[in-house]
């Protein structure tokens, strides 16, 4: 039996997880804004040390695995709130566990989007978010109104894994990431709702090869596997878990 450690595990494919973990008898740990063994705002450094904090009193012994998957969606809050949490709420919560992974030889899947190739590989905010300034990043974010901040911040995490997954690795911490297209839950819900929006998702459905959105459970099966000894020699890759639109809009690329 393991000791897995969600954020954003009250619902959607986090909830998905948390049911395919606990029916395998693994222990999990689950940090939400409710509904959670943590309770914790991951907008905010105070609420990330919380959720830190926790974490740790629950797994003392150290932890299995860590899929930080709390985030804000594309579409309606604010960027601000979106590059906190999606970007600043992740590596933080990744970085403060980063031990107790050590001592298990635990396993981190981060969830990236099939949408961050659609952002510049450059940028001023790329840049404040790989750099960790966090208050210039959200300067930014606040300044800049042209609503990319979601696939902006999903493409820095995604560099990050891969700039730090060597010094996880000799720590014995192997990491992923998972990079979904569109998936019915709760948080897309308001998309596919928003008569602006739904046009972008449909624009995005009609672009995939098997024409429909993912279900919760596609992806944290997925996740599941990378977890787990059957991807051992898995280590610093982002697995696009899409219907195949990654591979029809980027057809030239391995």
């Amino acid at each position: 039996m393991g000791t897995y450690a969600l954020t954003g595990g009250a619902s959607g494919i986090g909830a998905s997880l948390a049911k395919l973990l606990r029916e395998q008898g693994d222990k999990v740990i689950n940090v939400d804004l409710r509904d959670a063994d943590v309770i914790a705002d991951l907008s905010s450094p105070a609420g990330r040390q919380a959720a830190i904090t926790g974490v740790r009193a629950l797994a003392p012994e150290g932890l299995d695995g860590l899929v930080p998957l709390a985030g804000i969606p594309a579409g309606g809050p604010p960027g601000t709130l979106i590059t906190a949490v999606n970007y600043f709420g992740t590596v933080e919560v990744v970085e403060g566990l980063r031990d107790l992974l050590a001592d298990k030889q635990g396993v981190i899947v981060l969830l990236c989007s099939n949408s961050a190739p659609m952002s510049s590989p450059g940028g001023p905010l790329l840049d404040a978010l790989l750099a960790h300034d966090e208050p210039l990043a959200l300067k930014i974010a606040a300044e800049n109104d042209d609503g990319l901040h979601y696939m902006v911040g999903k493409r820095a995490l995604a560099y990050w894994m891969r700039r730090n997954a060597m010094a996880y690795a000799r720590e014995g911490i192997r990491m992923n990431a998972v990079a979904p297209g569109p998936v019915n839950t709760p948080m897309t819900k308001p998309l596919f709702d928003n008569p602006e929006m739904a046009q972008i998702m449909k624009h995005l459905i009609d672009a995939t090869p098997l024409a429909r959105a993912g279900e919760p459970e596609e992806i944290s099966r997925v996740i599941r596997f990378l977890l787990g000894p059957d991807s051992s020699y898995i280590c610093g890759s982002v697995l696009y878990i899409d219907g195949g639109y990654d591979a029809a809009t980027r057809t030239d690329l391995v």
